[in-house]
């Protein structure tokens, strides 16, 4: 597989027009379905068309193989949880509130989106490239706000690039565990948050007297 960076051939491809951008995303939402549901290795470029209700050759004039709308649909993805992430955050907010806020905005992104674990999870073989900037991204955001917090005076100082992992890491399963396997369960995305909230605010070391 090409590597997940942008070539300059997909970049040309890049919808100009208003109905172009709606054709494209009308690509990717029918992707989302077709590789969520049927995996990337059986997962078909008609299938996609068919959802999208385009024509098959309307494909090409975005992508030129299932493996672009793949990566596409990656890069897609991220941004999507990073777009989920912020718009449940208020301005001004504390540094606390605004990782519980992130946190429940991506917790009902994911439950809402289930095909988004299947879809990155098989980025990791399909292309590791698109994989690898999926997380890194997420975490350099992390590191941001913890570095904002620690600049405002909330945070301990020189926040590492080790705990921005740590919190994605508790992230991404929090939202395997009660987005993807939670369903018919009763669970709160915020009150998740909250739980992973205190354990940032508080730890978990019994207090000594």
């Amino acid at each position: 597989m090409a590597s997940g960076h942008t070539t300059l051939a997909q970049q040309e491809k890049q919808p100009r027009t208003e109905r172009g951008r709606k054709t494209l995303r009308k690509l990717l939402d029918a992707a989302t379905l077709e590789f969520g549901e049927q995996g990337f290795h059986e997962a078909s470029i008609s299938g996609i068309t068919r959802r999208a209700g385009v024509a098959l050759g309307s494909f090409y004039t975005y992508f030129d193989s299932k493996d672009a709308i793949f990566r596409a649909l990656v890069a897609d993805m991220s941004n999507a949880v990073k777009v989920a992430a912020r718009d449940a955050i208020s301005d001004p907010m504390p540094a606390l509130d605004v990782e519980r806020e992130a946190l429940r905005g991506f917790l009902e992104f994911a439950s809402e989106h289930k095909e988004i674990y299947r879809i990155i999870d098989e980025a990791e073989f399909v292309d590791p490239q698109s994989y690898r900037e999926h997380y890194e991204t997420i975490a350099a955001r992390i590191l941001e706000r913890l570095q904002a917090g620690a600049a405002s005076g909330e945070f301990k100082p020189d926040p590492t690039e080790a705990q921005a992992w740590a919190i994605m890491g508790m992230n991404v399963f929090l939202g395997l565990r009660y987005a993807i396997w939670g369903d018919g369960e009763e669970w709160s995305a915020g009150d998740i948050a909250r739980q992973a909230n205190l354990l940032l605010a508080q730890g978990i070391a019994a207090k000594t007297r």
